[in-house]
């Protein structure tokens, strides 16, 4: 097998790429030939060590893996309980991988299991958004906005995508917006594209955009607290929360993923389900080489990917 390895917390472009034995599984695992390992904007951080989970060195990043079960070829995808997945073979408990419907190819099962995963539990178990809503989604073009503006979409609301640059905006308009524009006098734009203000807004970026997502949003609405990924965490006022009984709620799929596995997974299965009967439409995510992860790791860093990337064996 081939696996990268983080040995330091350092730039991801100093990963390296290992052979070794292939994995042998203890009892109640199975090994995962993979044929699609997820990357993240979180994995760069990881590997960093900006993150509040630091994992003991040498590690291998990667916590979503899509493939086939060594030995009966039948096609999972798995969310890994320590990281791992930025390899060739990977040992998971038997019972944390969830079938792969037919027609989902293993990129878009592995790219889906954290950034719908994480949207999918925002909509559902941190706020309720109801058809016709008027949905605001933060950077649009990555992964979790991507999968925000498809969630949001096929519960029949009304969506909203700001982005930074052209090629982003147009991504969350496939994806099912109905307008998408930049972070300029981003409340006013807001309001004047809702009819008002929002009722919810999702955001993945942080930054001075979370505070005029915040004004722009109506009386009720939610601000669903999601990353970071603009490396800024702001601090929103509490004045313009009390004021018109706004809410502001934190995402934190992974803390609860965590917590929860077996109510992961059903959500996972839940997601893959509904992406075999054609509810939702990822975009395919961009197939990256498995000894470039450390550059893929930089394209998140720098904001220049657009929707998911994913390593190939």
């Amino acid at each position: 097998m081939r696996r990268v390895v983080c040995r330091e917390f350092a730039d991801p472009e100093r990963l390296e790429v290992v052979e070794e034995p292939d994995p042998v599984p203890a009892p109640g695992e199975v090994v995962v030939e993979v044929e699609a390992a997820a990357v993240a904007f979180v994995d760069g951080l990881i590997a960093r060590g900006g993150y509040q989970l630091r994992p003991p060195l040498p590690f291998t990043p990667g916590s979503a893996v899509a493939g086939t079960v060594a030995g009966t070829g039948r096609r999972v995808a798995a969310l890994m309980p320590s990281f791992g997945g930025f390899a060739t073979h990977v040992t998971v408990p038997a019972d944390a991988v969830v079938p792969v419907p037919d027609g989902v190819g293993a990129g878009t099962a592995a790219s889906t299991m954290e950034g719908y995963g994480t949207v999918s539990y925002a909509l559902t178990h941190r706020v309720a958004v109801r058809p016709g809503e008027r949905v605001v989604v933060l950077g649009a073009g990555g992964g979790i906005g991507l999968a925000a503006v498809d969630c949001a979409r096929a519960g029949g609301a009304r969506v909203l995508a700001v982005a930074s640059t052209g090629d982003k905006r147009r991504a969350a308009l496939a994806a099912g917006a109905e307008a998408a524009i930049g972070y300029d006098d981003l409340k006013d734009a807001i309001r004047a594209h809702t009819g008002g203000g929002a009722d919810v807004v999702v955001d993945p970026v942080g930054g001075p955009s979370a505070e005029a997502a915040l004004r722009a949003l109506d009386a009720g609405g939610r601000f669903c607290v999601v990353g970071f990924t603009s490396g800024e965490i702001p601090r929103l006022p509490a004045n313009v929360v009390l004021l018109r009984n706004r809410t502001v709620v934190g995402v934190d799929w992974g803390d609860w993923s965590r917590t929860d596995p077996a109510a992961a997974r059903d959500l996972a299965d839940a997601v893959l389900g509904r992406i075999g009967r054609g509810e939702l439409r990822p975009p395919e995510p961009e197939p990256v080489p498995l000894d470039d992860a450390g550059r893929a790791l930089r394209r998140y860093a720098e904001r220049t990917a657009v929707g998911k990337l994913v390593l190939v064996p």
